[in-house]
């Protein structure tokens, strides 16, 4: 009984899928008055949209068909009714892209294909591959990674630092290893006056501040390290880091229906408070899987990305966010995330950008796959679903 009612419902969301099709039915859009609203204040759609054969927008990113093109098509669907049915993880969107091409792409809730949706920490992402841009066009090369981040920074006073400065380097706020401690109350006073903190001043107050920088300090811990990267990509690049990264990577890429604000410093935010659209994301995605390259230009050095989405730093098991039983060995590069995904007796090792809320691009090289996801909850299982419930349809028995 449940198999013939399981084959009735895949028959269903097929069928569903080629009719909306053929009569035109498109990807929610956001109203002109939904696009002017905070995000905490769009409707939830009064339907799921679901999509096993994405439509070519030519926005760059390649289609193909579920089923057809690869993937266990009947494995995915009911994966998007379970969603559609229950979204106890309060998914915007999930989009999977496996050999380079887009073969599945759903929207629910508060999901638009063309709303920007907020990223929180996936920015980090964003702000490591600006910098790998910066090292592609000649500002600054590999090594500099492992120089003090000071020494990038002309405008600052050293005698007023606290000591062990020089022990940051790029990667050590790439790796969110800086060794800075600065009491909460000392943050409230830097906002209350930001006028304290406008570009460089910025590093010179939190290097003034800071808890002396010893080498026991500098274990990975969330904090100050991409605002002091953005610091650096600012010193380095000519124009503005803003302008330098729609330049050299937004444009390129054709991403031009974005948010990215500017932080107190009048800087570009480098860790959170920016927004894309899920085929956005897609693109990101594209970028770090082709190692660096788009539409065969190298926008990033490949040897950057290497080391930026491998796991340098260990970062234990006990809070895996978006994690369950099959999500292990959590990991941190240059502001990307890994584990091993567990499917039956074999682990994939994963790397991904995470957001506060449940914003993911995963990538799993030796499946060729990659899942985007949108959400709005910080208690998801992301991870775990992926593990359990889209690994098995690309895995060939």
């Amino acid at each position: 009984m449940r198999t013939t009612q399981f084959l009735m419902l895949i028959i269903f969301l097929s069928f569903n899928t080629v009719f909306a099709q053929q009569n035109g039915h498109r990807a929610p859009e956001a109203t002109a008055t939904e696009a002017e609203l905070s995000f905490r204040d769009i409707p939830y759609l009064k339907e799921a949209f679901i999509d096993a054969a994405p439509t070519d927008r030519k926005d760059g990113i390649p289609v193909g068909e579920l089923g057809i093109d690869g993937g266990n098509k009947a494995v995915v669907l009911k994966l998007a009714q379970e969603i559609t049915d229950n979204n106890d993880g309060k998914f915007d969107s999930f989009l999977i892209v496996h050999k380079g091409k887009l073969l599945f792409e759903s929207y629910y809730l508060r999901g638009r294909i063309d709303l920007p949706h907020f990223q929180a920490s996936a920015t980090k992402t964003y702000t490591s591959m600006a910098l790998g841009r910066a090292i592609q066009m000649g500002y600054l090369t590999m090594n500099d990674l492992d120089k003090p981040l000071v020494s990038f920074l002309k405008e600052l006073d050293p005698s007023k630092f606290v000591e062990g400065v020089e022990l940051i380097t790029l990667h050590k706020a790439l790796t969110m290893s800086t060794g800075i401690r600065i009491p909460e109350e000392q943050w409230e006073e830097f906002r209350k006056d930001p006028s304290k903190i406008k570009g460089q001043q910025q590093v010179q107050a939190i290097l003034e501040h800071s808890a002396p920088i010893t080498p026991a300090s500098q274990h990975f811990l969330y904090g100050t390290g991409p605002g002091l990267v953005m610091q650096v990509l600012e010193a380095v690049v000519p124009g503005s880091a803003k302008d330098f990264i729609r330049n050299e990577l937004l444009d390129k890429m054709g991403i031009t229906n974005y948010v990215w604000r500017t932080q107190p410093s009048g800087l570009p935010e480098a860790g959170w408070r920016t927004n894309m659209t899920s085929r956005d994301m897609v693109k990101w995605g594209t970028l770090a899987m082709n190692k660096g390259k788009w539409n065969g230009e190298q926008l990033v050095p490949e040897a950057f990305l290497a080391k930026a989405t491998s796991r340098i730093l260990l970062t234990g098991d006990d809070d895996v966010y978006g994690g369950g039983k099959d999500v292990s060995k959590q990991g941190y590069g240059y502001y990307w995330w890994s584990a091993d995904l567990k499917y039956g007796d074999k682990t994939y090792f994963s790397r991904s950008a995470q957001g506060g809320g449940g914003q993911y691009i995963i990538l799993i090289e030796e499946l060729d796959l990659m899942i985007v996801v949108t959400a709005h909850n910080n208690d998801n299982r992301t991870l775990q679903i992926i593990a359990e419930s889209i690994l098995p349809a690309f895995i060939k028995k």
